[in-house]
């Protein structure tokens, strides 16, 4: 067959580990997108869930996204009513994000999303393959990806 993947590359964890990234961010791009909001807004609409990040750069410096970044995304979602920005009371220099009753909807919409497309790419996996899987992930992600923090709740992959 011309067009299949070389052996090789096929056993490069790596390789695989990189299409497969790209093939999920496709696909999740495109979920997210068909329920009207972006992936990068639905992290953002997480992070502050956990409500210890409330200030642009701290969900910033935890999403490790570019503080500039932020800002356009806190745009849109203002625009769109999932969360307001105010002046830190503490410090009038930095700006608090909280999220609406709207991006609290929203948040439960995006959940439900994600849990399908988990759903959906991981269809060919038993549950027992689909939990090692996600320890595996996660034990790369603390090693390599900045703020990855195992607290417990991330090794209860159901």
């Amino acid at each position: 067959m011309k067009n299949r993947v070389p052996e090789a590359l096929l056993s490069s964890p790596v390789f695989l580990i990189k299409r497969l990234g790209m093939k999920a961010k496709e696909e999740s791009h495109d979920a997210y997108s068909d329920a009207g909001i972006h992936p990068y807004h639905y992290a953002i609409l997480e992070t502050l869930a956990e409500g210890e990040r409330e200030t642009q750069g701290a969900i910033a410096d935890a999403l490790d996204y570019d503080r500039g970044q932020l800002v356009g995304l806190l745009d849109e979602m203002e625009e769109a009513g999932l969360v307001e920005r105010r002046r830190d009371p503490e410090d009038r220099r930095r700006q608090v994000v909280v999220t609406t009753p709207a991006g609290k909807k929203m948040l439960i919409k995006m959940r439900a999303v994600a849990k399908q497309l988990d759903d959906d790419f991981l269809a060919p996996l038993t549950l027992d393959q689909r939990k090692q899987l996600q320890k595996l992930l996660l034990a790369l992600a603390v090693e390599h990806v900045p703020n990855c923090q195992v607290t417990g709740l991330a090794l209860v992959a159901e």
